[in-house]
């Protein structure tokens, strides 16, 4: 048994499948504690995973909300910029407070989210870690757009040209959390990142993107693992639902997470886009606005301030999204095809590798209005060839337990197999019933 630690960006998009990985890991007879912010530890303690805390002072309770709520009144690179503020001021308080934390913890290792500096502190420290992306993975590869930009992938020239400039935007627009980063790394005594990749895990770098769902390149870096979605159904709060509007009509459900969910205007775009169909729209709000004050929206749809989208999107004909990969995957695994309203962050990256294999179709949001998105959404619910599409990823998803498979590199690279090898996970009800976990090469 080994007792691992795990630094987490603080938002619902990251802390439910880190929370569902710690689960599997827990599973096999492994400990695991997170360490966070005050408003994340009611979320990972519901999920049955230890908690600590760490940035009391600079994060009091109730601050995660208003971070979230003026997130989503950005759009665009204000977005990422706002985003980058945000985890710098992070990456400070882990560099900070995280020494002392895992030290108390007693951990033999660590897990690393790719948005959370915590890597750093395992270094300092001389712990293995394992880097864990929840959004495309970080590459330092011109033949893959990076991960934050909604092109599409080539490998000509021109198109790797293209991804060096946005790297370098890239890098000077992050110069600001590296500059905090090489600080502090220069008082450890480490050497400085030079890039965002340079922080990353030299065992592994585990994807929950699924491979499927990746632009084609040959050659990827041995310790770089794709697996499939993190979602362990039992962990997910209940949440009310009036089941009993539910018409029978074909169901369209909408939601841009809970993050970027502020924008009263596109709710109510999206409403007048689909009141024209002859389909029942859901409008799940995400925590970010309070229904009553959307009022009276085209075509009645259900409006709720939450949804419970696993049940939700098995029901669905089309999904509305802001391309957070979780509603990406959790979209995907159920064969659902998308329309795509990306608004920041890795979310066009995300929409345009659904647009590339054909399962979705991409609105950007500057071009956004009711004909155009009426007929995005036409187009997935009419034309068989997204469906069809999302039915061919949804195939190849089914393929591998993302959980399981990224539990099994862990252990691997961090030589904590456990000595009965005749372990069988139980089966898992929701999404991936009935999978079966799969032992990954040396190197995927």
């Amino acid at each position: 048994m080994a007792r691992l630690g795990a630094f987490c960006f603080p938002g619902t998009g990251h802390i439910n499948p880190m929370t569902a990985l710690a689960r599997q890991l827990e599973l096999r007879g492994h400990k695991l504690v997170i360490f966070g912010i005050a408003d994340t530890e009611s979320r990972v303690k519901a999920a049955g995973i230890e908690f600590h805390l760490i940035g009391a002072q600079d994060y009091p309770p109730g601050t995660l909300q208003k971070l979230d709520q003026h997130l989503g009144e950005l759009k665009g690179l204000e977005t990422f910029r706002f985003t980058v503020e945000r985890v710098k001021n992070t990456a400070r308080m882990v560099l900070r407070d995280g020494p002392d934390a895992v030290r108390m913890a007693n951990v033999d290792a660590m897990l690393v989210d790719e948005a959370d500096m915590g890597g750093n502190v395992a270094e300092h420290l001389g712990l293995p870690f394992v880097s864990i992306a929840f959004f495309p993975p970080l590459l330092a590869d011109d033949r893959i757009p990076p991960f934050c930009f909604g092109w599409n992938g080539g490998q000509d020239w021109l198109s790797r040209l293209r991804n060096r400039l946005g790297m370098r935007l890239l890098s000077r627009v992050a110069a600001p959390i590296y500059r905090v980063v090489n600080a502090q790394r220069k008082t450890w005594g480490l050497k400085p990142l030079k890039r965002a990749p340079d922080a990353l895990s030299n065992l592994a770098q585990i994807a929950q993107l699924p491979e499927t769902l990746e632009f084609e390149m040959d050659g990827r870096p041995a310790n770089l693992h794709y697996t499939g979605p993190f979602v362990d159904a039992r962990q997910r709060p209940p949440v009310e639902f009036p089941w009993e509007r539910l018409d029978g009509r074909p169901l369209i459900y909408a939601s841009l997470g809970t993050l970027q969910n502020g924008s009263e205007a596109i709710f109510k775009t999206i409403a007048e886009a689909c009141a024209g169909l002859n389909a029942q729209l859901v409008l799940s709000l995400g925590g970010g606005l309070d229904p009553m004050l959307l009022g009276s929206l085209a075509g009645d749809p259900v409006v709720v301030r939450y949804a419970p989208q696993l049940e939700i999107v098995k029901k669905a004909a089309a999904v509305i999204t802001h391309a957070g990969l979780n509603t990406v995957l959790e979209s995907l695994a159920e064969g659902v095809p998308l329309v795509a309203l990306p608004l920041g962050n890795d979310q066009p990256g995300v929409a345009a590798r659904v647009a590339a294999k054909g399962a979705g179709v991409i609105v950007p949001r500057r071009k956004m209005s009711v004909k155009r998105l009426r007929a995005a959404v036409r187009a997935v619910l009419e034309d068989q060839k997204y469906r069809d599409a999302a039915h061919r990823l949804q195939t190849a998803m089914q393929q591998v337990d993302g959980l399981a498979r990224a539990a099994d590199i862990i252990e691997d690279v961090l030589k904590i197999r456990l000595a009965h090898e005749s372990y069988n996970p139980p089966r898992r009800s929701g999404l991936l019933e009935g999978n079966q976990p799969t032992r990954p090469a040396a190197a995927s």
